[in-house]
C-alpha cells in the first residue's frame, strides 16, 4: 500500500557530496516522522538522521556538522544531503517512515525503502 523509493546515491570520491531523495507512494493520510538508516557490508544497519512532521532534526553525533536532513510535505519527500564525504560514509542507504493510512489509524505503520548505494572513494 505504501512504497518509499530512494535515489541519488552513486560513486563519489573523498570530500565530494551526495544528495539523497526518497519518495512516499501509495495510501498515506500523514507521514510522521521520516528518517535514514545506512548499512554497510558485514555491519549492522545504524540510523543517520531523522525528521518529524513538524520539521524538528536529529542526527548521529558523528555526522553533525555533514549531513543535513529535510523534507517537503507537499512531495512525500525527504532528503539527505551529504557533505565532505568519507570512504567511512560508505554504504546502502536505507529511508524510512511512519505512515498513517487513514485518518482512523492513530498508531503509524513503519515502511523502509529498498535503498541506494552510496560509495565514497579514497
Amino acid at each position: 500500500q505504501v512504497q518509499l523509493v530512494e535515489s541519488g546515491g552513486g560513486l563519489v570520491q573523498a570530500g565530494g557530496s551526495l544528495r539523497l531523495s526518497c519518495v512516499a507512494s501509495g495510501r498515506i493520510f500523514s507521514i510522521n516522522a521520516m528518517a535514514w538508516y545506512r548499512q554497510a557490508p558485514g555491519k549492522q544497519r545504524e540510523w543517520v538522521a531523522s525528521i518529524t512532521s513538524g520539521g524538528l532534526t536529529n542526527y548521529r553525533d558523528s555526522l553533525k556538522g555533514r549531513f543535513t536532513v529535510s523534507r517537503d510535505n507537499a512531495k512525500n519527500t525527504v532528503y539527505l544531503q551529504m557533505n565532505t564525504l568519507k570512504p567511512e560514509d560508505t554504504a546502502v542507504y536505507y529511508c524510512n517512515a511512519d505512515v498513517r493510512l487513514s485518518v482512523e489509524q492513530i498508531t503509524p505503520k513503519n515502511y523502509w525503502g529498498q535503498g541506494t548505494q552510496v560509495t565514497v572513494s579514497s
